[in-house]
């Protein structure tokens, strides 16, 4: 026998398995099967429909008769969906306290963690050139308005940065702001004047000071890069820090905003 999908899977949706929603559908078709023939009729292997038989009568939405040959009938229908029902509420009321235990035993875990976080969570120390130079890229790339930096040698980029200006680019199409200030020694250095100039033409504004204490790179006043040269092993030893924690990154901000206050804009000609 064919059945139609919808009441089939509406009977599944209340809590029966698909081969118990054919069974009794079969069922309520006339007054009595045997295991059999139901199972020839709701198109179930007849050694599951016994199973399944069982299961309807426990769920009390079949009703067997014994005999020489036992027969099986379904019960109303309302009645049966009115039974499914009920037990679909208490399943939902048994979720419903176990649902409110476990938000009452993991609150308090919850709540816990969320004071005990570890102070240096946001700061991620580099020391490879290789990841220094991954992480300057990645700071770049994240930017979404605003891009300042203190340029100071040795890069960590190299002169030609085509990603970098690419960058520039973006945020200044956007509307956003790219600002880097430079030492004085790189009006003497013609790669180094070359890249500005590129930059400049991208969107970049520069501008020079005599000395910078740190290299420095600050993304929409949230995330940090900087170099921390090593005062023990000297210039040749240098150790980064990737940092993302807006108050800092907001107090450096404010430093860099500084320093641009008094730079200078490019001279006309280099100093000679």
């Amino acid at each position: 026998m064919e059945f139609e999908e919808g009441p089939v899977n509406d009977l599944v949706a209340l809590g029966l398995a698909r081969y118990e929603a054919r069974v009794y559908l079969a069922l309520v078709r006339r007054e009595s099967y045997t295991a059999a023939e139901v199972a020839r009729e709701a198109d179930v292997p007849r050694q599951r429909v016994y199973d399944v038989l069982d299961a309807l009568v426990r769920r009390r939405l079949a009703v067997a008769r014994p005999g020489r040959v036992a027969t099986f009938s379904a019960i109303a229908p309302e009645l049966a969906i009115a039974r499914l029902m009920a037990l679909q509420r208490e399943s939902l009321e048994r979720l419903d306290r176990v649902s409110a235990g476990l938000a009452s035993a993991l609150l308090p875990i919850w709540t816990d963690g969320r004071t005990h976080t570890d102070p240096l969570d946001y700061i991620e120390v580099l020391r490879d050139p290789k990841v220094i130079a991954e992480r300057f890229a990645d700071i770049q790339e994240q930017a979404g308005h605003e891009l300042l930096s203190f340029c100071k040698p040795p890069f960590v980029a190299p002169a030609a940065n085509t990603e970098g200006i690419k960058v520039v680019r973006r945020l200044r199409k956007a509307g956003g702001t790219v600002r880097a200030i430079y030492t004085h020694d790189a009006l003497g250095d013609a790669e180094v004047l070359e890249n500005v100039r590129r930059f400049g033409e991208a969107g970049e504004e520069a501008r020079f000071a005599t000395e910078l204490p740190m290299k420095l790179i600050i993304a929409d006043a949230s995330l940090v890069l900087c170099d921390m040269p090593d005062p023990v092993a000297g210039t040749g030893s240098t150790t980064a820090l990737f940092i993302e924690h807006p108050a800092l990154a907001g107090c450096l901000r404010l430093a860099f905003l500084t320093v641009w206050g008094s730079a200078e804009t490019r001279p006309t000609d280099p100093p000679s």
